[in-house]
């Protein structure tokens, strides 16, 4: 591996999105030079990076052909082509994180294989091929099934009430889970780098849009008691350590009404419930990932206040060039950092930013994210 001593450093990025965006600035900070394969010239990043390579990243010839002249290579999507980033780490190319844990995280019944063989706590599972297999186990329902490969942001779930809803579900490779009666949806953001130094954030709680099912608004410190964020917490860390992941690992769980604390998913990168951590924290999700990758001694994870984040999504209804209502009335808020990742155009439920308000009160930082949900619209 080439260290990263010089400004001749060469890192790439699969996907151009908005976690790329934000990728970028402390990449710039640390000079390094950034090169960005996304097959949308209009993404967040192509308005940012002088290196901006449009083309698939799913693509084996793309993928290898944009990477093969890098010193480093890292993703801000899962959806990638794992065979062309093997063939690239085995030329002397660093991957990170490494290309068969993103294989396994792909899939997530290769996920749930993973947590029942290391004894990390889950919900149980089935894992089923096809649509026809489902009604052989009624007895589950109500239950959820998740789609191995390609789910992304809510979609890819489905909640199977009766054998009246096997018709609307997946005819696809899945897995079944049986449907937990959870008290709170958490996540744990872990980073570790090459020489093994980890370093967790702290929990944070996330509320959801139910029509979407997308997260609409997280906060920190979590409304959990001390037991269940040491417990989230180390949980989080093994995860990490019996993957030997290099790079950052959001570790979504769920919090059950008597106090268990079950794995949901694995998203081996920066992540929706860490935008939080560039206002909140001494050191940012994205600078953290930039310091493992790079091999660099990690930063520290304190939060400097409380934080509320509110995902701004596209209203419904609305498709075409987004226009921002509400930006004058937001501005005047003390504690409020408003994100828009540059999209041009919005869509329903399509995520467009995000706003980050911290202040030395949570429930004062949450009456000024009520304010930031009911007047800052993105509409066309």
């Amino acid at each position: 591996m080439k260290t990263f001593n010089s400004s001749n450093f060469k890192l790439g990025i699969l996907g151009g999105g908005q976690l790329g965006k934000m990728l970028l600035q402390p990449a710039m900070n640390y000079g390094v030079d950034v090169s960005i394969l996304d097959p949308d010239p209009a993404s967040p990043c192509s308005f940012f990076c002088k290196n901006f390579h449009l083309g698939s990243f799913n693509d084996y010839n793309t993928v290898y052909n944009f990477g093969r002249h890098l010193d480093l290579i890292t993703i801000e999507i899962e959806n990638v082509n794992v065979e062309a980033l093997k063939r690239l780490e085995a030329e002397g190319v660093t991957v990170y994180p490494q290309p068969h844990i993103i294989e396994l995280i792909q899939d997530k019944g290769l996920q749930k294989d993973f947590y029942k063989q290391h004894n990390i706590p889950t919900s149980p599972y089935l894992k089923i091929q096809n649509r026809e297999e489902l009604k052989y186990y009624q007895e589950k329902f109500p239950a959820v099934q998740k789609l191995r490969k390609a789910g992304y942001d809510g979609r890819g779930v489905f909640k199977i009430n009766s054998i009246e809803d096997l018709p609307k579900s997946f005819n696809e490779p899945s897995i079944l889970e049986d449907l937990i009666d959870f008290d709170k949806e958490i996540a744990v953001l872990v980073a570790r780098n090459a020489t093994g130094e980890i370093r967790t954030f702290d929990v944070v709680e996330m509320e959801f849009d139910p029509k979407a099912n997308l997260v609409e608004l997280l906060f920190t410190p979590a409304k959990i008691d001390e037991q269940i964020e040491a417990k989230a917490k180390e949980i989080a860390t093994d995860v990490v350590e019996k993957l030997k992941i290099v790079g950052l690992l959001a570790v979504e769980m769920f919090v059950t009404k008597t106090g268990e604390v079950l794995v949901n998913e694995l998203a081996p990168r920066p992540h929706n419930s860490g935008h939080h951590t560039i206002e909140a924290c001494i050191t940012s999700q994205y600078e953290q990932h930039l310091r493992a990758i790079l091999n660099l001694p990690l930063g520290s994870t304190e939060l400097r206040q409380p934080a509320v984040m509110v995902n701004l999504l596209g209203e419904d209804d609305f498709v075409g060039e987004a226009k921002y209502i509400g930006i004058n009335e937001i501005s005047k808020l003390d504690g409020v950092y408003l994100h828009l990742y540059g999209k041009k155009f919005t869509k329903p439920f399509r995520k467009m930013g995000h706003v980050t308000i911290i202040d030395h009160n949570l429930d004062t930082a949450f009456e000024k994210a009520k304010i930031v949900k009911d007047t800052f619209k993105i509409q066309a």
